[in-house]
């Protein structure tokens, strides 16, 4: 961390697809970045960008359980536990995908709606953390 502010990856797991954001403690913004398929695909962006932190949206139902993906997506924390020797925040994603996707509405957008949910987890954060 030598570079004077944090570097934040925000990551919306989601079984098909993991959506990617980018934010950092300076500009306190979230930006999308893009989709992979894996955690390995993780590992790479980590590097290539010079993240600090994970920030990862926990799939919870409204009434604030663990989402019916609880399974798998246990599987996905444990992996990137395994991989990453960093700070890994889990924050709720309640309703982000919903709101990606109003957030894109029937208009074409260079970010698909997985980074652009990913950017609400992560700008969610920022928020409340102050960066």
């Amino acid at each position: 961390m030598s570079k004077g502010y944090i570097r934040y990856l925000g990551i919306d797991w989601g079984e098909a697809r993991i959506g990617l954001a980018l934010g950092d403690s300076q500009t306190k913004l979230a930006t999308p970045y893009g989709v992979v398929k894996a955690a390995a695909e993780i590992e790479a962006v980590v590097k290539e960008e010079d993240v600090d932190v994970l920030v990862v949206g926990e799939p919870q139902k409204m009434s604030g359980i663990l989402g019916g993906y609880h399974s798998a997506y246990k599987e996905f924390k444990k992996e990137l536990a395994k991989r990453f020797d960093m700070p890994i925040k889990y924050v709720d994603e309640r309703l982000t995908t919903k709101m990606a996707g109003k957030l894109i509405g029937d208009k074409k957008t260079k970010a698909p709606e997985d980074a652009i949910a990913a950017m609400l987890i992560l700008q969610s954060y920022l928020d409340k953390n102050n960066g």
